[in-house]
């Protein structure tokens, strides 16, 4: 019973391989008869453009594709009642019927048998339309897109943060539109790809960032706690300050802080502080320095962390009452090769002292003494153990020494004469030799208060020069050479002074400058002069209130004091003179 049932199932077992073996004959009888048929030909259900291109050569296919389509004289673009219309032929499109038809004709011709195989039998059971190869020119078209958007695009308002006389005043903004430009050109080349010959819809999208009334609100209350506030970043001997308006700028409308705009401030101060490395230069000559440059580390600010101390100060100043706040640029320096030691063997290696003053308002002759008086004090080198004196270095001021007529202190009222300006020059060195701990034998106020001397300074940082007396001495009490270093701009009106050398390690100190003794000016002088026709006012004196200044100078090394002086400015109060013409008119 047992073997029949074996037998039995051995013969059923041939019988179903025969079938199998049959089945799979006629297929591939059919698949050959079907690939065999299409040799040479484009596969059936396929479409380039919506035509179909089925049962013919690449070749007859180009023909009949270039029939059939051509390129419209018009592309219909729409929104809401508006209309546009482009033509394709201002841009350059052009069909390449031939690689379209090329391109359906390799479509199940990779050389890959199994994908062909899969790829010619889904092919003739579903339907492929392909897109005609185009060109077109990109530039072009773009143009072309940007001048529809530009028609029909509504700029949005943005929100804004203002600050009105002192008041912050928060814009709501409105919304607004703008084109999808990079949809409406897909669409476009979709309906010449696809021969489409359609009218378009021009995708607009909607832009609104303006506010709700709580975030008004919320903006407005954050806004002013930067009223009256500011922040000061330091590098070297630059304060870049920012207001409370420029605060206000780097407040994110939403929250947080305004990435592009920190960015912005980043950028600007880049600009004026990044440089490379400076090797030094060093030419002495006939007892001066006449050329000098010292050596300077490149400089990179660190992007990272100037953006999270930014943020920090900002937050503080949002949450405290703090009036300033204030951080070192964060700098990432790049040393150079030579250092300025190794270019000289004076002991002249390092900055020690700086001074600045402004002159503002100076007439061309005070302007041009200035420029001269430091250019003959720049270069000068100063022993150790030697004591400088101004008015010896700087000889004679005189018109037969080049300088001109500007207006000078003398006999008690403010005059023209030769060398008006030169205090400017000693003032400024006063204050770098204040700064680099040096002791001042000699020091003497002017006799009023000048303008110029407090633009950007308080009162009692002057010195006054007249040869021989008044004079501006100092002692170098330093291990090596000072040299002084001068330069004047006459086109923003500035002055610094630089002293160079070795460092021993000492600190100067400055007290605030303390003003007592207060007296108003003096009543407002006029003078008859029959020199000027009768009904001319013309000022010769200006007018300044009366003070005591007093500071203190204190100079520490290692926690011990090496020098100590009150410096006392004692300012007479100043009338205003005025020269009335009692002449005869012209």
């Amino acid at each position: 019973m047992g073997r029949s049932i074996l037998r039995l199932n051995k013969k059923y077992l041939r019988h179903l391989n025969l079938i199998f073996l049959s089945v799979d004959i006629v297929v591939f009888c059919i698949f050959a008869t079907y690939f065999l048929f299409y040799n040479g030909k484009i596969y059936p259900n396929i479409n380039v453009g919506g035509i179909d291109i089925s049962n013919l050569s690449s070749g007859q296919a180009s023909s009949l594709l270039a029939s059939k389509i051509s390129i419209p004289q018009k592309i219909q673009l729409y929104e809401d009642n508006h209309e546009y219309t482009i033509n394709p032929n201002d841009f350059d499109f052009t069909y390449d019927f031939s690689d379209s038809a090329q391109i359906a004709f390799n479509i199940t011709r990779t050389g890959n048998f199994f994908y062909d195989f899969s790829e010619r039998t889904f092919v003739f059971f579903q339907p492929v339309n392909l897109g005609l190869s185009v060109s077109l020119n990109n530039d072009k078209l773009d143009k072309i897109i940007s001048v529809i958007s530009n028609q029909i695009s509504e700029v949005p308002i943005e929100p804004s943060i203002t600050l009105i006389n002192g008041d912050v005043v928060i814009g709501k903004g409105a919304p607004g539109t703008e084109v999808n430009k990079s949809s409406l050109k897909a669409l476009i080349e979709d309906d010449l790809t696809f021969a489409k010959n359609e009218s378009i819809e021009i995708p607009i999208e909607s832009i609104d960032h303006s506010l709700s009334q709580t975030e008004m609100a919320s903006l407005k209350n954050r806004a002013e706690k930067y009223v009256g506030k500011s922040l000061q970043i330091k590098f070297e001997d630059n304060t870049f300050t920012l207001s409370d308006s420029d605060l206000l700028k780097l407040v994110d409308l939403k929250s947080g802080f305004n990435k592009q705009a920190i960015e912005t401030i980043f950028s600007d101060i880049s600009v004026k502080v990044n440089r490379d490395p400076q090797n030094p230069k060093f030419v002495f000559d006939n007892g001066k320095v006449t050329e000098f440059q010292p050596a300077l580390d490149g400089i990179q600010i660190d992007n990272n962390e100037f953006k999270n101390q930014i943020i920090i100060a900002l937050t503080q100043i949002e949450n405290n009452t703090d009036k300033t706040v204030s951080f070192d640029l964060p700098v990432l320096r790049n040393p150079p090769e030579v250092s300025t030691e190794s270019v000289n063997n004076l002991g002249i290696k390092e900055l020690i002292g700086r001074g600045t003053s402004t002159y503002f308002h100076s007439i061309p002759g005070r302007v041009h003494n200035v420029v001269l008086a430091a250019s003959r004090i720049n270069g000068t080198l100063v022993a150790p153990g030697e004591t400088f004196s101004f008015n010896n270095t700087l000889g004679d001021v005189s018109a037969f020494t080049g300088y001109q007529q500007a207006y000078i202190i003398s006999g008690g009222k403010t005059i023209l004469g030769d060398g008006g300006g030169v205090c400017q020059v000693s003032t400024t060195l006063f204050r770098a030799v204040l700064n680099s701990g040096l002791p001042i034998v000699e020091r003497a106020a002017h006799a009023y208060r000048v303008g110029y001397y407090e633009q950007d300074s308080p009162p009692g940082l002057d010195a006054t020069v007249y040869a021989p007396s008044p004079d501006l001495k100092f002692t170098n009490n330093t291990p090596g050479y000072v040299l002084i270093e001068a330069t004047a701009n006459p086109k923003n009106y500035s002055l610094v002074f630089e002293l160079y050398g070795t460092s021993d390690g000492r600190v100067a100190t400055i007290s605030k400058p303390v003003i007592s003794n207060y007296l108003p000016a003096l009543p407002t002088v006029y003078q008859d002069d029959p020199t000027l026709p009768a009904g001319t006012l013309k000022q010769t004196d200006f007018s300044a209130s009366g003070a005591t200044v007093k500071f203190n100078y204190t100079v520490t090394r290692a926690g011990q004091t090496i020098f100590q002086k009150t410096f006392v400015s004692n300012y007479q109060p100043w009338a205003a003179v005025y020269l009335r013409g009692t002449g005869p008119a012209n």
